[in-house]
């Protein structure tokens, strides 16, 4: 830092035309703020615009990052010089997320999907929910023998039928399909193959194949097409017996994994596709692991320092973002040769990071839940702190969810799932 004169000069600039002011330097104290910077920006906007503007709030990034401290400290701690014009970004503040609705369980809510007009919900007390994205239950679903810890829509938009599967404890994956107009349901497959728990499902792009993680270490890639992958048929009666499971009422046919791969040490905790044949995986032990499925193989391995408990892949930035035993979430560039794979960290939570989840729409934005009972929404230029804390839990939060746009969604330990409405606006999908 060659200077730390009294002023500095900033540049104002914005991407939401609608609040553009003049680009001329301004030269401002080194020691203004947040609330300094946005009473100039409101003040320059009431003198460019006809029509006096309703006082806006603006947050502000130097090169990427939040501004939370004086700019001072934050050129300090940037190493960016107080000589050089600083050019700094102004949006408008992301609204706060507004609590909407707690739907009660009987038991722990481990697990969340939301689909366009329904939500998914597993449960300790073995059960799945079906919601309505205003709080209404529509359907209750026995089936598993233990506790739901996994859900995942695979078609929840296609009339007459929804599709989505679910995993147990009790070592299975259901396939599931529900009519919403008569509101019956029916378990068609029966996947068995794990040895142990399974903990988490995610299904493909393409809706015709799924992989599951498990206690028992492997990651296993199946079909969720009709009539593919069943068990072989066989004229001995007593085989046949074993091939069906009554589930609901209805016979289900056994299904059988296309692929089976081992890697892992400890039991596979989360995973997602990052592309059409390529699945990562984390691990209880410490592990991130990247798999091609055509050469049924480990690509990439990523060293974490603690358990993971979550991650989540978003097609928007290609980033991976992980939540962690030892309090931290972290950004992850797995495409990367050179330079640190872990882009960021983002340090708040005060227990275990359990659940994380991107913003379907905002490459920036996602939310996180944890052990010490709150969810958080955070920007990724915003490493220091999020930007909203969302309360309402009594116990662990164990899921999250943002698959609406609209609604964040978070279970817990304290039977409920809470919803909270956000303000899907375009200028924060373009920011």
């Amino acid at each position: 830092m060659s200077n730390t004169g009294s002023h500095v000069l900033v540049r104002l600039f914005t991407k939401q035309s609608q609040y553009s002011v003049p680009d001329a330097p301004f030269s401002v104290p080194s020691k203004i703020t947040v609330k300094e910077l946005n009473s100039l920006v409101n003040g320059l906007l009431k003198e460019a615009l006809t029509d006096t503007p309703k006082l806006v709030d603006f947050d502000f990034l130097i090169k990427g990052e939040f501004l939370h401290t004086t700019l001072l400290e934050h050129l300090v701690q940037s190493n960016i010089s107080t000589e050089d014009v600083i050019e700094v970004e102004y949006l408008e503040r992301h609204p706060a997320p507004q609590p909407e609705d707690s739907l009660v369980h009987d038991d722990w809510v481990s697990c969340i999907h939301g689909g366009k007009q329904y939500i998914l919900s597993g449960c300790y007390d073995n059960t799945i929910h079906i919601w309505n994205k205003e709080g209404v239950n529509l359907k209750t679903i026995s089936g598993h023998t233990a506790p739901v810890l996994c859900v995942s829509w695979i078609k929840h938009d296609e009339s007459p039928v929804c599709e989505f599967v679910t995993g147990s404890h009790d070592q299975t994956l259901l396939l599931w399909q529900w009519n919403p107009k008569t509101k019956e349901v029916k378990c068609n497959y029966v996947c068995r193959g794990h040895s142990a728990s399974v903990d988490c499902v995610a299904v493909d792009h393409t809706k015709k194949r799924m992989c599951s993680g498990s206690w028992d270490n492997m990651l296993k890639i199946w079909s969720t097409v009709a009539d593919d992958n069943t068990a072989e048929t066989t004229q001995d009666e007593e085989v046949n017996l074993l091939k069906k499971k009554k589930i609901c009422g209805y016979k289900a046919e056994l299904r059988v994994p296309l692929l089976t791969l081992a890697g892992h040490s400890e039991g596979i905790s989360s995973l997602c596709w990052v592309d059409r044949n390529q699945i990562c995986t984390a691990s209880w032990d410490h592990t991130m692991k990247i798999w091609d499925l055509e050469r049924a193989e480990s690509l990439t391995t990523m060293q974490g320092s603690k358990v993971f408990l979550d991650l989540a892949y978003s097609p928007l930035n290609q980033l991976i973002i992980t939540g962690s035993a030892d309090r931290h979430i972290r950004l992850w560039d797995h495409r990367t040769n050179e330079g640190a794979i872990v882009k960021n960290s983002f340090s708040s939570h005060r227990g275990w990071v359990s659940s994380v989840c991107w913003s379907p729409n905002s490459e920036n934005h996602f939310i996180s839940g944890s052990y010490d009972m709150l969810l958080k929404l955070w920007d990724v230029r915003s490493p220091k702190a999020p930007l909203y804390n969302m309360t309402g839990h009594e116990e662990k939060i164990l899921a999250v969810d943002w698959s609406i746009p609209e609604l964040m969604l978070s279970g817990g330990a304290d039977k409920h799932m809470k919803i909270f409405h956000h303000t899907n606006t375009k200028e924060f999908i373009a920011s």
